[in-house]
């Protein structure tokens, strides 16, 4: 049975990283271990893995600060486990702990991972902006937000 829980320690951490600059889209991005390790280390964002039978399937990372409460910065599935759902599971985990607190769920997806963009479609996101060669030159990354509500609610 496939569990979702906090980071732990130094060997998840460098698994994650590594899961990250091995899988698209960070190939595309030509993200190096370094620089995945250091996302995923920063400790003012929340990072949780996916876990079954002692393997990582794969993680995501919340940034629950900034202007927009609520970003879900990294989701990556392991090539071997995609298409098994994981990646919707770490979704919806991520989504029900920031409901908990914000109204709103945003993300980024890059124009050339189509696969990704319609499972955001698909688990309800809608694109409310376009940010030209904001990572690489040539992409273009949308940002997507689900909401339950306004951020200030006003009675």
């Amino acid at each position: 049975m496939e569990e979702i829980r906090p980071i732990r320690g130094e060997d998840e951490t460098r698994r994650c990283a590594q899961m990250m600059c091995s899988t698209e889209p960070w190939i595309t991005m030509r993200r190096t271990f370094d620089e995945s390790l250091a996302i995923v280390k920063d400790t003012t964002r929340e990072v949780y893995v996916a876990g079954d039978a002692g393997q990582l399937l794969g993680f995501i990372i919340v940034n629950m600060r900034g202007a927009f409460v609520g970003y879900i910065q990294i989701v990556c599935v392991d090539d071997h486990a995609r298409g098994r759902g994981v990646g919707t599971r770490l979704i919806d985990f991520a989504e029900q702990r920031i409901f908990r607190d914000a109204p709103n769920v945003f993300l980024c997806v890059s124009s050339f991972n189509d696969r990704a963009r319609a499972l955001y479609e698909r688990l309800g996101y809608e694109k409310v902006g376009e940010l030209k060669n904001y990572l690489i030159d040539g992409a273009s990354e949308f940002l997507m937000r689900k909401t339950i509500g306004p951020l200030l609610r006003r009675w």
